[in-house]
């Protein structure tokens, strides 16, 4: 059986003076984007909203693009983080599930569906949004070997996390078409739980809804 997940240890002053700056940076990155629009901002724009220098910028992030594409890792990340905190036998496709009702606050999912809303129709953030979900497919595919202790080789561990990482995409497009820019917390409550039943589509095969009218024999 895989050995239970240890406790990090608390993050040094340091480390949370840099999360802090970090966070400053994608709090201005997203206050430009929701001003400017996609492309029409530079690292020095960021910077200065953020009140630091150019200099600093570029020792958190590499672009602009970057910036932003963080507060999809960070949304990633917290779900990862509540992927491991799982017990090790429970199905992985159950424990995705429940790492997203861990979340249990809308406003956790805000920052993302924002991000999403705003760049829908933008291919410049492309290559950072696909760094940061191929990222958690890592990680994913990770917790997948960590579970089944390899046994159900990587072909399964790779088919898995790539499908539960679709499944995430596809939840964020369902929801952006049906509630378009809105960001109400019915909005993000229904996001959250297009991002649930997702899961939960691809735990039960994709079996289709039955119709609600049966029909004569």
């Amino acid at each position: 059986m895989p050995a239970a997940v240890t406790p990090a240890p608390p993050a040094s002053r340091r480390e949370l003076n840099k999360a802090a700056t970090r966070q400053n940076i994608t709090d201005a990155a997203l206050g430009l984007l929701r001003t400017n629009g996609p492309g029409n901002f530079t690292a020095e724009d960021i910077a200065e909203a953020a009140g630091i220098s150019r200099r600093t910028f570029f020792n958190y992030f590499g672009s602009t693009d970057a910036a932003l594409a963080a507060i999809t890792h960070s949304f990633l990340d917290n779900a990862i983080q509540q992927l491991r905190l799982r017990p090790t036998g429970e199905p992985i496709l159950e424990s995705a599930q429940a790492a997203l009702m861990a979340l249990a606050d809308p406003a956790a999912v805000a920052p993302l569906a924002e991000l999403f809303s705003l760049t829908s129709d933008s291919a410049l953030m492309s290559q950072s949004e696909l760094a940061a979900w191929d990222y958690c497919r890592g990680q994913i595919t990770t917790v997948v070997r960590e579970r089944t202790s390899g046994t159900a080789g990587d072909l399964y561990a790779h088919a898995l996390a790539g499908s539960v990482i679709a499944c995430g995409k596809a939840a964020l497009e369902v929801w952006f078409r049906h509630w378009g820019p809105d960001l109400s917390a019915e909005s993000l409550a229904a996001l959250r739980g297009q991002l649930i039943n997702a899961m939960g589509l691809l735990g039960s095969g994709f079996t289709a809804p039955q119709p609600s009218s049966s029909r004569s024999s």
